[in-house]
Parts: C-alpha cells; sequence; structure tokens
C-alpha cells in the first residue's frame, strides 16, 4: 500500500495568531489540502495556544473527511478535550513551553503508567492512540508492550545531519528501529515525522519501507507560499512515490 501524506496545517494558524486576523484560516486550508490527495490533517493543540485553537479542531472534526490527528501534550484536560472532540487519533508528543517546535520524542519508558491510563480512556471513546518516539529500542518496546495502535518516528535528526556519512547513520537508524516495531507487533502503523521535506523525503521512504504514512507541516506550509497548496500537496506526494520506486 503506497505511503500516505499526512499534511499539518499548524503554521497556517501561526500565520493567523501573528497579527490576529480571521485569516489564513487553518480550516480552510486543510479542505484544501484534502481535495489535492492528502489522505489525512494533522493538528497539534498546545497548552498555550500558539497556533491551532480550540475552535479549528472542532471544525476540522466537523469538516474532515479523510482523517483527523490530533497532537497534544498527556494531561488530564488534554485527553478530555479529545474524548469530546473524537479525532481520528491521538499523537502524544513531549510538550515544552519555551521551545519553538516539539523537540525529540516522548518517553514512553518513563511515563509508561500515565500513556496505558490515557489508552485506556481513548479506547473507551474510539479513539486510536499514537506516539511521537525517538527510533530508540528501549522506547518502541515500551510502546509496543502499552499495545499503541501507531508509532510514529521522530525524523529531526535524520533531516537536520550535514553530511551524507551522519545521513547514513541516521536512515540506518530509522530503518532499524521501525524493523523492530513491526517485528514486535506486525499489526502496528507506523509513521514517520519532523523536518521532512521534497529533498529527503525519497531517500526516507526507499530506506525504511515498513512506513505507511508520513506527517509533513512546516516545509509543505513553506513551499505552498510560493506553489500554492495544491502543487506543493501533488509535489509532496510524487516525492513520496520516488522514494517507493527505488525500493
Amino acid at each position: 500500500m503506497p505511503v500516505r501524506l499526512h499534511v499539518n496545517v499548524d503554521h497556517v494558524a501561526t500565520l493567523r495568531q501573528q497579527r490576529g486576523t480571521p485569516y489564513p484560516d487553518p480550516v480552510e486550508a486543510a479542505v484544501f489540502c484534502e481535495q489535492a490527495g492528502a489522505d489525512g490533517i494533522t493538528v497539534h493543540l498546545r497548552e498555550d495556544r500558539r497556533h491551532i485553537q480550540e475552535r479549528d479542531v472542532e471544525l476540522l472534526r466537523a469538516l474532515c473527511k479523510t482523517l483527523l490527528n490530533l497532537e497534544m501534550a498527556a494531561t488530564d484536560a488534554m485527553v478530555a478535550f479529545a474524548e469530546r472532540i473524537k479525532p481520528d487519533i491521538v499523537t502524544l508528543v513531549p510538550e515544552n513551553r519555551e521551545e519553538q517546535t516539539t523537540e525529540g520524542g516522548l518517553d514512553v519508558v518513563a511515563n509508561r503508567e500515565k500513556i496505558g491510563e490515557i489508552k485506556a480512556r481513548l479506547a473507551e471513546a474510539g479513539i486510536q492512540l499514537s506516539v511521537f518516539i525517538e527510533p530508540d529500542e528501549a522506547q518502541i518496546q515500551a510502546a509496543c508492550e502499552l499495545g499503541v495502535d501507531t508509532i510514529e518516528l521522530h525524523t529531526g535528526d535524520y533531516c537536520t545531519a550535514d553530511d551524507d556519512e551522519a545521513v547514513e547513520s541516521e536512515l540506518e537508524r530509522l530503518a532499524a528501529a521501525a524493523k523492530l516495531a513491526v517485528s514486535l507487533e506486525p499489526d502496528l502503523t507506523l509513521a514517520a515525522g519532523h523536518g521532512l521535506n521534497a529533498r529527503n523525503i525519497p531517500d526516507l521512504v526507499t530506506a525504511v519501507p515498513e512506513l505507511d504514512e508520513l506527517n509533513i507541516g512546516h516545509a509543505l506550509i513553506s513551499d505552498a507560499l510560493f506553489s500554492g497548496l495544491t502543487d506543493t500537496v501533488d509535489r509532496y506526494r510524487a516525492a513520496i512515490e520516488a522514494g517507493e520506486s527505488e525500493r
């Protein structure tokens, strides 16, 4: 099955919040992305509400025709919000008010009990659970033992690698992590995200054939400033297909 493209529209909301205007609308952006062929929409409702707002998520739940993935911190308040809105899937991510963007993966090992409780609550509400983690053996084992529905591998180190040797090392690390995850839980959905763009996607998809989906936001929205959302989504889908063709 082809690797799915999920578009994160957070940074449409970032631009809106910068001026406090009603535009640009991340919900409208999500509609354009779906019409262009995106397989899902991702948003991160942060504690500080720096970009996506609760109303955005409510509207997306009403209008999204593909799959709605809500990224959020592992807090009781956010779980209660998810239980009310009922996204298709929740992705738990680490969150720090001082960071510009998510820095690294969630520590599932240290937060196993809390994540287990959240998983039970979400399952009761009919919501799947994903965890955003480093491509690390201990984190993958802990996530699989908890029975999460999806593991999203953090690709930040791969995307910031600054020479061919470092790139290859990170691809090998991601490939090993993917193989371990599917060996422990064959029915697991395997995703990846953070820092991905049209240039580094093909090598990742080639190196990690176990991938089911990619979550891409900042680079895609940035490219769309020059090319438009429809053409940019097409370009990113083509980048995925280029990687698949080299397997």
